[in-house]
């Protein structure tokens, strides 16, 4: 049991969400399911549910690359509130919906998001959201109101063959014309996923959005911010570790099943850099090189990402990744009183 935790007095119906964002390789993930068993439990079971919000994790067989790490969502008795002598798995929500190859989208993550919130609130539960695409977590929180966009056949032709400053231009020149917040550079690293934005831009742009019922959630906001050096080192050790774990087979296995390189290149960082090595683009050095420093620009725009919410209006309460997890917790705890 944590220690120390549980002279915290929490509401036993407590049902507001929780939300845990923060940058790749800062330990979200072991945080939400930390802080799941934590909480009362009800009906003799965990009484939190996570949510992920995460773009990538949706994808079945994108294990290793994606960084699901399903053993984070198994809390050791320590921490564990429910029982000193069992472990539990606190159950998760939105990982393994979609077949690799598909175009998932901010759309369909709405309305999947809000069966999985909805479920877990109807059974008495809390609702944790956790992970590192902002645009997701903005969106639900906001009440973003979308609508689906369908495929541009005429706009693709045109945009075909642009380069990728090209198309980020042409997005940046939209957004300033919708006034979207949409399509930061954290999601659009290729020119498949540029033009997919420019799309819906553009359909935003000439077509008016479908009122829907979705209220914006209220939830208590904890970000988890490391040091940029603690983080750099981090994402390096655990880009190895990944390759020695079979990053690089699991996208072969992808590719063998017929799943076109092009579509892989489209989900980005380890998709796009070892799928560039397997087709013979570039060398195993030049790809670690190249994905290493991607994926550290990665974490920095994530973090703009978060930063960009605060100034547009959401309270985030900000703790030190690098503190021991029962002090993470109870601080996490202490906000919910």
């Amino acid at each position: 049991m944590l220690d120390g935790i549980f002279c915290v007095i929490l509401p036993t119906d407590m049902k507001k969400m929780i939300t845990i964002l923060g940058p790749t390789a800062s330990g979200k993930t072991p945080l939400a399911a930390a802080l799941a068993a934590a909480l009362p439990p009800v009906n003799g079971e965990c009484g939190a549910e996570i949510i992920s919000a995460d773009s990538r994790q949706v994808y079945r067989r994108m294990d290793i690359g994606t960084g699901k790490d399903l053993v984070d969502y198994e809390v050791s008795p320590l921490t564990s509130h429910l029982s000193p002598l069992t472990s539990i798995k606190v159950p998760y929500h939105l990982i393994d919906i979609a077949e690799p190859g598909t175009k998932y989208n901010l759309f369909q993550y709405q309305q999947d998001f809000f069966d999985a919130y909805n479920n877990i609130i109807g059974r008495g539960k809390t609702p944790i959201l956790c992970g590192g695409t902002g645009l997701y977590i903005e969106a639900v929180l906001k009440g973003y109101q979308l609508s689906p966009v369908p495929q541009n056949p005429e706009l693709r032709q045109r945009l075909e063959g642009k380069k990728l400053d090209e198309l980020t231009q042409m997005l940046t020149e939209l957004k300033a014309q919708t006034g979207s917040n949409m399509h930061n550079k954290t999601d659009v690293d290729s020119c498949q996923r540029a033009i997919r934005a420019i799309e819906i831009e553009e359909y935003n742009l000439h077509t008016p959005t479908p009122k829907r019922e979705l209220p914006p959630i209220d939830s208590l906001i904890i970000g988890v911010s490391i040091d940029r050096e603690a983080r750099r080192e981090k994402i390096t050790r655990r880009l190895k570790a990944r390759l020695e774990e079979g990053m690089i087979e699991e996208v072969k296995g992808l590719l063998a099943e017929g799943i076109p390189a092009e579509d892989l290149i489209y989900y980005g960082l380890e998709y796009k850099f070892v799928t560039e090595y397997l087709v013979g683009k570039t060398s195993y050095e030049e790809m670690f090189q190249r994905l290493e420093i991607a994926i550290h620009q990665f974490a920095k725009r994530q973090m703009t990402w978060f930063r960009g919410m605060e100034r547009r209006g959401f309270t985030i309460h900000w703790i030190d990744a690098l503190q021991p997890m029962d002090d993470k917790v109870r601080q996490i705890l202490s906000l919910l009183v």
